[in-house]
């Protein structure tokens, strides 16, 4: 098993600290992953289980198939990895992306940047956590997707990289705070595809990709 070295293990551990001060999640309740490199046989490192991610160091996380106890999602973060391609995944407990979870099924198109997440953003059924259910219910909805939710729990975004894939989480939050206050005010207009569409047209046409 090849160890990726101290860098990568400073990558997570930073990206641990970073959702815990962005209020994405309050203590243990939330993990991150990071495949090193290209391929089924490159390693993976993730949070061990049960640590503070406020205060998570280089020795807070593990190599999957090394020693030490990775976090219970652990079969959530490597189906998500499979199934995507993606190089880091992010779950959170964070507030309004949480409490949205626990109300609707979708997150509706209210505003053009979600499409950066790939559209409506799916809510995974309820399952305990660090169950096989739970990672099963997050591969469908993560698919073609960047985000979803899970059901009376959370969030899990993807990414390129660790950066990536922690700036999704802070945009999930806020499209979810977005859709609270817009719900107080009455019924949020939806996106209709062909709106959805004249967006990605416009950001190809400008940006060369999303904007």
């Amino acid at each position: 098993m090849t160890d990726p070295g101290r860098q990568a293990y400073d990558d997570v551990a930073s990206a641990a600290r970073r959702i815990a001060a962005e209020g994405l999640v309050v203590g243990t309740g939330g993990n991150v992953s990071l495949r090193v490199g290209d391929g089924p046989d490159a390693p993976v490192l993730v949070t061990r289980s049960g640590v503070d991610l406020a205060a998570c160091g280089p020795d807070d996380v593990v190599l999957v198939g090394g020693p030490g106890t990775p976090t219970s999602e652990l079969e959530l973060h490597l189906g998500v990895q499979a199934d995507t391609g993606a190089a880091a995944v992010v779950h959170v407990h964070a507030p309004w992306s949480t409490a949205v979870a626990c109300v609707l099924d979708e997150l509706p198109v209210v505003h053009y940047q979600q499409l950066l997440l790939g559209g409506a953003v799916r809510v995974a059924p309820y399952a305990t956590f660090g169950s096989p259910e739970l990672a099963t219910g997050v591969r469908a909805a993560m698919a073609g997707r960047q985000a979803a939710l899970l059901a009376n729990h959370g969030a899990v975004t993807v990414g390129a990289d660790l950066g990536q894939a922690v700036e999704r989480a802070l945009l999930l939050e806020w499209l979810c705070a977005l859709h609270h206050r817009a719900s107080a005010l009455g019924t949020p207009r939806v996106l209709t595809d062909q709106q959805q569409a004249a967006v990605v047209e416009a950001a190809l046409r400008t940006y060369g990709g999303a904007s």
